[in-house]
């Protein structure tokens, strides 16, 4: 199926990654054969330049050019933290404070061990419980974030939200085993909760400002509805 387009003109478009597709063949493939590039390629009927990517378990937006120049100033503007990425995540517990900002070195991932400075900016948009025992304690705390990372390190906001110890619900690599079997169980979600909910950012041709939000998949819906989390989500789009 074509993907969600969220903004299109002559020069680049802004589309809803699903959750699971991974955007281009690397090392980490691992065997897989469908890939967002080569849809998109078909879908627009051209080449395409991906400006920035996003994890295979991670949804949401993701910026293509149609266009070297186009790719080269919109990476530009990345780089020097001139383009907003907001993300909704779901984390174990409730974070103290509820908002701040993780300013943690990361490394570049496997085979580039050099690290970076990596900063992330977090605010606790909700806060809920499920009635189950988990740890030793009465009932399993969840929150639900916005996250805004100020860099580009591999798996960041993975990464610093394990930092934090409040790691993502359904990160197999980084999270918690134990809560996310109990989102399976009981909410009938397998996927990372973890979504590029919006990007902001100056067209670099014409000025405008773009704002693109991408919608919440049926599993993501289903953790909102479960703990009442859905006007936190339509409060912070307004």
């Amino acid at each position: 199926m074509p993907l969600a387009i969220l903004y299109r003109d002559d020069r680049f478009a802004v589309v809803n990654k699903p959750a699971g597709l991974m955007v281009h063949d690397s090392k980490l493939a691992r065997g897989e054969t469908e890939f967002a590039a080569d849809a998109l390629r078909a879908q627009f009927g051209g080449p395409i330049h991906l400006v920035h990517r996003l994890d295979r378990a991670t949804s949401g937006c993701l910026l293509v050019a149609f266009d070297r120049d186009a790719a080269s100033a919109l990476g530009k503007a990345v780089m020097s933290r001139e383009m907003g990425k907001d993300y909704l995540a779901v984390c174990r517990g409730w974070p103290e404070p509820p908002h701040g900002l993780i300013d943690h070195p990361l490394d570049g991932g496997p085979g580039k061990p050099d690290k970076r400075p990596a900063v992330t900016a977090y605010r606790t948009l909700a806060t809920g419980e499920l009635p189950l025992p988990c740890a030793g304690f009465p009932t399993a705390r969840f929150s639900l974030l916005l996250c805004s990372p100020q860099t580009g390190r591999f798996r960041q906001i993975r990464r610093h939200l394990k930092h934090l110890r409040h790691p993502l619900v359904g990160d197999t690599s980084h999270g918690d085993g134990q809560r996310n079997r109990m989102f399976r169980s009981e909410l009938g979600v397998h996927r990372m909760l973890l979504h590029a909910w919006r990007l902001r950012f100056t067209h670099p041709f014409t000025g405008e400002g773009i704002v693109a939000h991408a919608p919440l998949d049926a599993d993501f819906h289903r953790v909102l509805e479960r703990f009442g989390w859905t006007q936190a989500v339509q409060r912070l789009a307004h």
